[in-house]
């Protein structure tokens, strides 16, 4: 279990806050409003009202001592900024933004934070992928073109096995897990049969899963 800290329980950092509770961390979250750190006080490890503005309500915060510090204050640039600053300062040893502009995203990037975050930008992205390749449930961009994307598995392939649809296909392409209801076959054998509803987490260039993707429907 790993300790973080979200910084801003808006939109952003409450759904971030809540996923990280729901796979097992430990989640401190801190907002200036009241109304929010109560709304989900009990949903989180521990909620507290502080202003990240002031370094000494930082250091009394003691973020030091956690894995990684997600900032997800949204339209208030400077409070982002300084807050920022004051982590750096306090010697946090990791450091997640949200980042709401260009702007602020070449700041974030001079002040050597380990990640910045585009939320809009990103869902931008996977929505439209998702619009474009409607069969792909999901992906996870591996960098150099290499992707891994999950996708179901429709009638016409039942009773397939893998070595006869990786030879229809004519891709490289590597099938790491097939899941099946509640069961996970990992690198399944030549002679696994697939059946309709299966899904498939294939991993390969994006060509190459653009073109396997319409023929498992």
């Amino acid at each position: 279990m790993a300790q973080f800290a979200v910084i801003g329980l808006g939109r952003f950092g409450s759904a971030a806050s809540l996923e990280l509770v729901k796979l097992g961390h430990s989640v401190l979250g801190v907002d200036t409003n009241e109304k929010l750190v109560n709304k989900y006080a009990d949903q989180l490890t521990q909620a507290v009202i502080a202003d990240v503005t002031d370094r000494r309500a930082i250091e009394e915060l003691g973020l030091d001592h956690y894995d990684v510090v997600l900032v997800g204050i949204g339209a208030e640039l400077e409070a982002s900024l300084l807050c920022v600053v004051h982590l750096k300062s306090a010697g946090v040893k990791k450091i997640w933004v949200k980042a709401t502009s260009r702007a602020h995203h070449t700041i974030l990037n001079k002040l050597g934070v380990d990640r910045i975050i585009h939320p809009e930008e990103e869902m931008g992205i996977r929505v439209a992928q998702a619009l474009s390749y409607p069969m792909v449930n999901d992906y996870i961009s591996l960098g150099n073109g290499q992707f891994v994307v999950e996708i179901d598995v429709g009638a016409r392939l039942e009773g397939t096995t893998i070595q006869q649809f990786l030879v229809e296909s004519q891709e490289d392409i590597h099938i790491l897990v097939v899941k099946r209801k509640a069961d996970m076959y990992f690198h399944p054998a030549d002679a696994f049969e697939l059946h309709a509803k299966d899904i498939l987490v294939l991993a390969g260039q994006l060509d190459a899963l653009k073109t396997i993707a319409p023929m498992l429907s």
